[in-house]
């Protein structure tokens, strides 16, 4: 195990206010004081295992996502019209299929076009779908592996989905590109486009669509769009701003009323559970 997968062990969560409220937060702590999921975990713990950070656990339906403008980048529901966001379910599909989040220290670069799409960035961090058959928990950081990626197209803006697996999955180790959940998952890979291109339909919206003709990238390509992003974080506005507010007074009040908040319990998804068969 390399010094930084050890370093993952100092991260623990906390989350704050009452579940499904506008007001509750998961932030991320490390020995006792809180940092930023977005900008101090590492994205990676060596050449081949990335660190995910699980937003919406597989199988539920609440939006959550890193508040990237928010002081902390605690994570928080998704709102709109001041209400939370779940997604619709949509026949055969129960809420998101798998586990849902993000890489950190990654951005998708508006004023950068795509070397693959030719498109903008979505100006979010890289969207990440764990398919291995564990359920994770809202602030998790799971350690995965890169399998490809799938191009989807929002309001003209690239927002790509990598494709990973935990490395603690039975299959991690037969597992190493996008070819091998097609082998290992039979279904898996076309049920992941459609959930994509109808989520939103419920809502009164059209389908989305993909580039590159919906195909995926392997293993390679996506490590070399993985970094890219990661660089464009660290040139990012975003980074600036967090390395300013760290010495912000706001931050460290804030910082402190986190620590002196009593923590909200959250269920353990981590029980033994019935995976997909896949057939």
């Amino acid at each position: 195990m390399s010094n930084l997968a050890r370093s993952l062990f100092k991260y623990q969560l906390k989350a704050i206010g009452r579940l499904h409220t506008p007001e509750f937060r998961v932030y991320c702590m490390k020995e006792g004081k809180p940092v930023s999921y977005l900008h101090d975990v590492p994205i990676a713990s060596d050449e081949k295992t990335f660190n995910m950070i699980v937003e919406i656990p597989r199988w539920t339906q609440a939006k959550c996502e890193i508040a990237i403008h928010d002081p902390l980048q605690p994570i928080r529901y998704d709102m709109k019209n001041d209400k939370i966001r779940y997604v619709p379910n949509c026949f055969p599909f129960h809420g998101y299929i798998w586990n849902y989040g993000v890489f950190p220290q990654s951005w998708e670069n508006q004023k950068e076009r795509d070397q693959f799409t030719g498109l903008v960035g979505d100006g979010d961090p890289l969207d990440v779908c764990d398919i291995g058959g564990s359920k994770g928990k809202t602030g998790q950081i799971k350690q995965v592996k890169l399998l490809g990626a799938l191009a989807l197209i929002d309001q003209g803006e690239t927002d790509w989905k990598i494709i990973v697996i935990d490395t603690q999955d039975p299959l991690a180790e037969k597992m190493n590109d996008i070819q091998d959940a097609k082998r290992y998952m039979p279904g898996l890979l076309e049920s992941t486009k459609k959930w994509f291109s109808i989520y939103k339909v419920p809502d009164g919206k059209p389908k989305n669509h993909f580039a590159l003709n919906g195909q995926f990238l392997n293993q390679a390509d996506t490590l070399q769009l993985v970094k890219r992003c990661h660089e464009s974080w660290r040139t990012s506005k975003l980074r600036q701003e967090r390395v300013s507010e760290r010495n912000e007074q706001a931050t460290k009040d804030l910082a402190q009323s986190i620590i002196k908040a009593p923590e909200t319990f959250m269920p353990d998804f981590n029980y033994p559970s019935q995976p997909y068969c896949y057939v």
